[in-house]
C-alpha cells in the first residue's frame, strides 16, 4: 500500500523548490495534493512536472485570512477534507544589518513566514481533527536555531515558528494531530542562491565555495532530500512524533 493512501495534502509554497518536491513525493505515494502558491506561471509548470490529475492549485497569499479560508475551502471543496498540512511558504528578504534594515520589508518577511503560518494553522486545525487527526509540517529552517548577521527578520520568523509548531503540538496531541517542523540548512534552491549574491558580495561560484566551507558534508542538500523527510512526518510511520524539530542540514547544526 503507498504510504499516504486516501490522505489530502495542502501544500503552502509548493509551486517550487522543497514545496513542488514534496508535492510530487505525496503524489506518487497515493495522495491528492493541493498546491498554494502566489506564482500562477510556476503552478503551471509545476502540475505539467508532477503530471498527475491527483494534483490541482490555488492562487493564495498564505499572509491574508480570506486567502487562506479560501485555500481551506477549495480543499474541502475539491477532496473532501484535509489529512497533512506543509505550511512552506517563505521569503528570504534582503540582507542588511538592523539599523539599516526597511522596516517595510521586515514586516513582509514577518507577514509570510509567522502570520501565514498561524492563518494556515488556525483554518486548517479544524478540518484536519474532522478527519480524525493528521499531521501538520511547518518549514522553519538551519536559521531557526541559530543566529545569522544580516538576516533579523527571517531569523526571527524561522524562531517564531518553531515556538508556534511547540504550542500547536501540544494543543493538538489530544486529537490527534501531530505538529512538527523541518529545518534544512544550505538546499540547493532559487532562496539559497539568492541569499549567496546578497551575503557574499561575489561570484556565484565564489559564494558558494564560501558557503560551502560551512557545512559539514561540503555540499549543498537537495530538495527531495528534504521532501522525504516531510514524507516521512506526512505518514503514519512518524504517529508518536510530535513537537519535534528535525534537521536537514548536513551537520550544520552540529558545530
Amino acid at each position: 500500500m503507498l504510504r499516504l493512501e486516501g490522505k489530502v495534502a495542502v501544500i503552502t509554497g509548493g509551486a517550487a523548490g522543497i514545496g513542488l518536491a514534496a508535492a510530487r513525493l505525496f503524489v506518487g505515494e497515493g495522495a491528492n495534493v493541493l498546491i498554494v502558491d502566489v506564482n500562477e506561471e510556476a503552478c503551471e509548470k509545476a502540475l505539467r512536472v508532477i503530471g498527475n490529475a491527483s494534483v490541482s492549485y490555488i492562487l493564495s497569499d498564505v499572509s491574508n485570512a480570506d486567502d487562506t479560508r479560501r485555500y481551506v475551502r477549495t480543499a474541502i471543496d475539491r477532496y473532501a477534507g484535509i489529512d497533512i498540512f506543509v505550511s512552506n511558504a517563505g521569503i528570504e528578504g534582503t540582507t542588511r544589518r538592523i539599523p539599516k534594515y526597511p522596516i517595510h520589508l521586515f514586516d513582509k518577511v514577518m507577514a509570510i513566514n509567522v502570520r501565514g503560518v498561524w492563518l494556515g494553522l488556525k483554518f486548517v486545525i479544524p478540518e484536519i481533527e474532522r478527519r480524525g487527526g493528521g499531521s501538520i509540517i511547518i518549514t522553519s529552517s538551519l536559521g531557526g536555531i541559530k543566529g545569522a548577521g544580516g538576516l533579523s527578520p527571517y531569523i526571527t520568523s524561522k524562531h517564531a515558528v518553531i515556538g508556534m509548531m511547540r504550542t500547536a503540538a501540544l494543543e493538538c496531541a489530544q486529537i490527534g494531530i501531530r505538529v512538527n517542523t523541518v529545518n534544512p540548512g544550505q538546499i540547493d534552491t532559487r532562496m539559497i542562491r539568492a541569499l549567496e549574491e546578497q551575503m557574499i558580495h561575489a561570484s556565484a561560484q565564489e559564494s558558494k565555495e564560501t558557503i560551502l566551507k560551512t557545512i559539514p558534508m561540503r555540499r549543498y542538500g537537495t530538495p527531495n532530500e528534504v521532501a522525504l523527510l516531510m514524507l516521512f512526518l506526512a505518514s503514519d510511520e512518524s504517529r508518536f512524533c510530535t513537537g519535534g524539530v528535525y534537521m536537514v542540514d548536513g551537520g550544520g547544526s552540529a558545530g
